[in-house]
């Protein structure tokens, strides 16, 4: 593999500069993006991988970030799994799993049908090659999946999710282990396609306490962790994280994605020797060019130039982020010194 610097900082190795990627850097507030979307729905996009080729590689042209992640969507293999997937624009399940006979029709071998994604990977790999550019594959985390397979949509606090988790444990827990089958195999065959590292959302994990995270998560993420491929780094993200990162960390996984809330340096300091990604608020890409370089700038001094830091948001970038914006954190976390 050749020698990037984001691998590198996934292993806490040495770096040349601080890696910076974000969270869906793909997408509709790049106006190259729009211009493609405007051809397709978002399911088409995913699907066609010469279009999800295309709109990975975009910002890494336009931005300049240090890493690509596949363009595509945590909830992919629903459908082959037997679930009714829709866009409008948010995503709708139209058959949400509620019941024993629901958790028991999904197929396990939906990994195997979305052969799409795989030849995307390739593609891409042969798109990167030129930019000397690693590419992240991703998957959402058997929590977050869950989130969605049950309420049918998203929600604030997934009540029936957790009315299922609370009153049916058994249930909810071969929910999971359903989602674990399928997760593993998805990751294992994008490593196999050429993925340089792997990204796992548990974009709703922080929705629930430390003390339910832990009893009705936590084994289920360990058993994941344990079936994927170490051959490349594996990013594990939780959405509003602060009070869970201990258990992130117990997971094993190589890199603790942080969400905004935490300051980068009480996690550090918490995470001990593990690399961190993160952490700067997407909001915060609205802001003045002062106030945005103040914040950057003060994240990149918390980590203090210690290594195993790859700079990123707290979440996904959102539409209508000024691009010029975006352009200047990736100069400015470039041009940082790391010593």
């Amino acid at each position: 593999m050749p020698n990037y610097d984001f691998i590198n900082a996934c292993y806490g190795k040495p770096v040349s500069r601080t890696p910076v990627w974000f969270m869906r850097q793909a997408g509709r507030y790049l106006p190259e993006y729009r211009a493609v979307r405007k051809n397709y729905s978002f399911l088409e996009m995913c699907k066609l991988p010469e279009v999800a080729c295309e709109v990975t590689v975009q910002p890494i042209d336009i931005i300049g970030t240090d890493a690509a992640i596949l363009f595509s969507d945590i909830l992919v293999p629903f459908e082959p799994m037997g679930l009714d997937l829709a866009f409008n624009p948010a995503p709708v399940i139209a058959n949400p799993i509620r019941t024993r006979q629901a958790v028991d029709s999904l197929r396990l071998d939906a990994a195997g049908e979305v052969t799409f994604v795989y030849d995307a990977i390739k593609l891409l790999k042969k798109e990167l090659a030129s930019r000397n550019v690693p590419l992240i594959g991703f998957s959402g985390a058997p929590f977050t999946l869950a989130c969605y397979a049950v309420e049918g949509a998203g929600s604030k606090n997934y009540p029936t999710l957790k009315r299922m988790m609370y009153s049916d444990p058994a249930l909810f827990s071969d929910l999971m282990r359903a989602f674990v089958v399928v997760t593993a195999e998805y990751l294992n065959n994008q490593i196999a396609a050429g993925a340089d590292a792997i990204q796992i959302f548990d974009s709703w994990g922080g929705i629930l306490s430390r003390q339910d995270y832990d009893h009705f998560v936590l084994p289920h993420m360990k058993s994941l962790m344990g079936q994927l491929n170490r051959s490349v780094p594996i990013i594990f993200f939780i959405g509003n994280n602060a009070h869970l990162l201990e258990s992130q960390m117990s997971t094993g996984a190589d890199v603790m994605g942080l969400d905004w809330r935490i300051p980068l340096d009480d996690a550090r300091q918490r995470a001990g020797n593990l690399s961190v990604q993160g952490n700067l608020d997407p909001t915060l890409l609205f802001a003045d060019q002062k106030l945005l370089k103040e914040r950057v700038l003060d994240i990149l001094g918390r980590n203090n130039g210690r290594e195993g830091f790859i700079f990123n948001l707290g979440h996904g970038i959102t539409p209508e982020t000024p691009v010029d914006n975006v352009k200047m954190v990736v100069e400015l976390v470039h041009e940082y010194p790391i010593n």
